[in-house]
């Protein structure tokens, strides 16, 4: 009998301690989707998506983003790099869309290409070489 009592707290506390070990884990893993979707460059790539012409024409206007926004973001010094990846609902239908970004000398964060694949699976490229130039000039110095 005193076996058996020995085993249950064991095999409780053993459950106990797994179950913290996974709340923690799940937190961190929830403030880091949290972080990635409510930062800088996050709202960068939607003002892109939102106002972006070749994707209104597939998609319709932009109603609105999936909740959860993936990818990554890397920041060293005063320079930064960012690949994320957002469901965009449109009107019409909803496709997923990949956004690049980065920024130097601590500036603001400029999309360099973005694409999305259509119902079809090609892959449509929403900022070409010559736009980037254009709409995006490079810092002044």
């Amino acid at each position: 009998m005193a076996t058996r009592k020995i085993l249950l707290i064991v095999g409780l506390l053993g459950l106990t301690i797994g179950l913290l070990v996974l709340l923690v884990v799940g937190g961190i893993i929830g403030l880091t989707f949290y972080s990635i979707g409510k930062s800088q460059a996050a709202e960068t790539a939607k003002t892109f998506l939102r106002n972006n012409e070749i994707l209104k024409k597939e998609i319709g206007e932009v109603r609105d983003f999936g909740w959860l926004v993936t990818g990554n973001i890397n920041v060293q010094n005063n320079d930064g790099h960012a690949t994320l990846r957002l469901k965009v609902i449109g009107e019409q239908r909803t496709v997923n869309a990949t956004v690049e970004m980065m920024y130097s000398n601590g500036g603001e964060w400029r999309v360099t290409a973005a694409q999305f694949q259509n119902e079809n699976g090609r892959t449509v490229d929403l900022l070409n070489a010559y736009n980037a130039r254009r709409l995006f000039p490079p810092p002044k110095t």
